[in-house]
């Protein structure tokens, strides 16, 4: 019986893999059969899971890169070609304030400047801009493509006092919606998974407090912090050929914080 999940002899780009959900993600991958670039601005942790990877029997490298700079961008996408070949999948997991975030991220937005704000634009905007470009011409000339992003629930509803944030995250489902308008003739999708929270580094010390979770759930319908795996699953949903005539959509995967149309 075929796997429709299957990913033999796909090559996948998942940035921001070093842990939490893009761990997952390339964990997936490599289970249904990809071939996984696992990239990380610290290569140790990318290092980590792509030998997590291969000690359960997938391919894997890894690749050290900021998504925010575009040289660096393109080297690593030359490297994983070199690696692996071509791309088929790319997955643009890397997120927050980026690699070096500001100490005043999480101050009012009018009280900052663009020096605090781009550190959400940067990543989480430019970073995408800046992966699909180094994939895509590649992906038109061989007539196949999955682009997924991975945007935040603050993207769709916005986030009160992460203003920045949720502009940035709302600017790559723009961005996505246009790339699949675009790439749609050439056999490539493009889409969007919008994430609540979950249980990851970036928030743990939240999850951590039982006061505090208790009143983050009491906003969502499933009362329970996501799990990486909720978000793998629909990501590699999105990445396989079960998916081949879905573009341009953002799925929520968000235990109902929110609902969607």
């Amino acid at each position: 019986m075929s796997d429709i999940l299957s990913l033999t002899g796909k090559v996948g780009l998942v940035t921001g893999a070093g842990q939490g959900v893009g761990r997952q993600i390339a964990l997936h991958f490599a289970e249904h059969g990809a071939g996984v670039v696992v990239n990380d601005y610290v290569l140790d942790r990318a290092a980590a899971v792509a030998a997590e990877i291969q000690d359960l029997g997938g391919s894997a490298c890894a690749v050290q890169a900021d998504v925010s700079d575009h040289a660096g961008v393109m080297a690593m996408s030359k490297q994983a070609v070199e690696q692996f070949g071509p791309i088929d999948i790319l997955v643009n997991n890397a997120g927050n304030a980026g690699a070096t975030p500001s100490p005043d991220a999480l101050a009012p937005f009018w009280e900052t400047g663009p020096d605090v704000w781009n550190t959400f634009f940067n990543v989480n905007l430019y970073g995408v801009m800046n992966c699909a470009a180094s994939v895509i011409p590649s992906m038109i000339e061989r007539r196949q493509g999955r682009i997924i992003t991975i945007i935040s629930e603050a993207g769709r509803y916005g986030d009160a006092g992460l203003e920045a944030y949720s502009a940035a995250k709302a600017g790559a489902a723009g961005l996505t919606r246009a790339m699949a308008r675009t790439l749609g003739r050439h056999e490539i999708t493009a889409n969007c998974v919008a994430i609540a929270a979950t249980e990851t580094p970036a928030i743990a010390d939240q999850l951590a407090d039982g006061k505090r979770l208790k009143k983050i759930m009491e906003r969502y319908v499933i009362r329970r912090p996501g799990q990486p795996n909720d978000i793998a699953n629909m990501v590699l949903f999105l990445a396989s050929d079960a998916s081949s005539w879905i573009t341009g959509q953002t799925y929520p995967v968000n235990g109902g914080f929110t609902f969607a149309l």
